[in-house]
Order: structure tokens, then sequence, then C-alpha cells
């Protein structure tokens, strides 16, 4: 299984709450919202370690020059933190891809089967719209994908607006996999809580390590989010018939007309 792949599933596990006289856990093994970071590549070439607060990083370039040289000279610095592609993005080979240390690849719709990785160690984020069918959504829980991935979720000046929460609820209730948003830089503590609220596992965040740029104090805001609320199921209503009923009494005969 894919590192981050099984980051994502270990800490969106509803742990239960500590009873009695038992230790509660320590902070930073609370689950809490991942943060991805998205990393130009070849600004990424002088990396010599993990960006901090990062768990994982998307290496991105829509030049097309993700060679496989480049990825697995980078790969070697970052000491075992996940690290993927767009992998329309690179014009190498799936073999070639997964040879760099590769842990996971996003997929576009239009993506090649042929051309997806084919060791099972490497995580297969699909590329989704929001505003695709009810139907083609629940199709995604029967493909060969670990993960969604949608980037369309923020308004205007990259303001998270209730309609757009609206519609990543809806496909976190749709979605079964682990559902992953692409969110602005300056995403606010209010924004990642409803975020994590409304059922999203990871972000991923821009970051220009040229500038000096990290997650450090965003992980430092994740780590604080409260653990999810366990879903109250429905209340159902069942309405049973009484026990004896009442017969009903018999329409009086209509007397005969006399003639």
């Amino acid at each position: 299984m894919s590192r981050l792949v099984d980051k994502i599933k270990k800490q969106s596990e509803q742990l239960p709450a500590p009873m009695g006289f038992r230790r509660a856990l320590p902070q930073e093994a609370a689950p809490s919202i991942l943060l991805i970071a998205k990393v130009n590549a070849v600004s990424a070439g002088t990396i010599t370690e993990n960006i901090p607060g990062a768990d994982a990083i998307l290496f991105s370039d829509e030049a097309g020059r993700l060679t496989a040289g480049l990825l697995k000279k980078i790969t070697k610095t970052l000491q075992g933190v996940p690290a993927g592609i767009f992998l329309e993005e690179s014009k190498e080979t799936p073999s070639a891809l997964e040879e760099t240390g590769c842990d996971f690849v996003v997929m576009s719709l239009l993506t090649p089967l042929n051309a997806m990785p084919k060791k099972e160690t490497t995580g297969k984020l699909l590329h989704v719209d929001s505003s695709m069918d009810d139907g083609l959504l629940r199709a995604i829980n029967d493909l060969p994908a670990d993960a969604a991935l949608v980037t369309d979720s923020f308004g205007e000046g990259d303001a998270l607006v209730w309609h757009h929460l609206m519609l990543l609820r809806h496909l976190a209730l749709l979605i079964s996999k682990p559902l992953i948003v692409l969110v602005p830089a300056g995403i606010t503590e209010n924004e990642l809580k409803a975020l994590w609220d409304a059922g999203i596992e990871a972000v991923v965040v821009p970051v220009d390590i040229s500038k000096g740029e990290n997650l450090k104090e965003l992980h430092e805001t994740a780590a604080k989010l409260p653990r999810r609320t366990p879903k109250k199921p429905a209340k159902i209503n069942v309405f049973l018939p009484h026990a004896t009923q009442t017969r009903e009494t018999p329409p009086p005969d209509e007397e005969e007309e006399d003639e």
C-alpha cells in the first residue's frame, strides 16, 4: 500500500474517546487532516530535506519537465516522506516512474488505463470534478483508485463559501474512498476545521520553497482540530398496528323501494 494512503487511513480513523481513568492520547496521535505540499518540481531540485509541516509532497510542473532522473534525485533527499506527481505532467513510462521512488500519482479522468502504474504500492489518486453526476461519483467506489482529488472547491478570492462546502460534503457522502481537496496557501483555521468536519481527509497546499514557505504553522493548526463528532443515526419512526382492532360496522341494508 502507498505510504500516503496508509497515512490517510490511519489519521482518519475514529478512535474512541478515553473513559474513566484511562490516559488520554497525546495530541500528536489524535486523528487530524493531513497536509500535502504542492511544489514546483524544478524548484524542488534544491530540496535537501522534507518541507516542515508537510505529511507528503506533490510535485507539479505544467511544462512537462518531470523526468525520471529529476524525480529520483529529489525523492532521495526526502527521508521516506511520501512524494507524488500529476501523471500527465510527465512523459515517463509508469515503470520508470515507479523506479524513482514515487509513492503516488494523480490521474485525470482521461488518463489511459495502460499509463497507470502497475505496483500496488503506488497510490492512485483520481482527479474528479465536483459537478460530476452522482452516478459517476458513486462509480469511483468500485474503481481501482485509492483516493479522489478535488481541485475546484474554493470560490472567488480563494474563499470557502457555503455552496462549495455543501458540494464537498455531498462528495464525501457519495465517495467511500478518502477525499483530498486543493486549498489556497492562505487557508484559515475555520476553513480547515470546516473541511475536516465535512469529511475531507487531506488537503493539498501550494508551497513556494524558493521563498522559504513551509507548512509548519498550518500543521500546528491542524493538530489542534477536535476529533470528529460521530454522526448520529437518523431517527426512524415505525408505526405498528394495534393488537386489537375494532371491527367495522357493516353498512345498513338499503330499504326496498315501494312499488
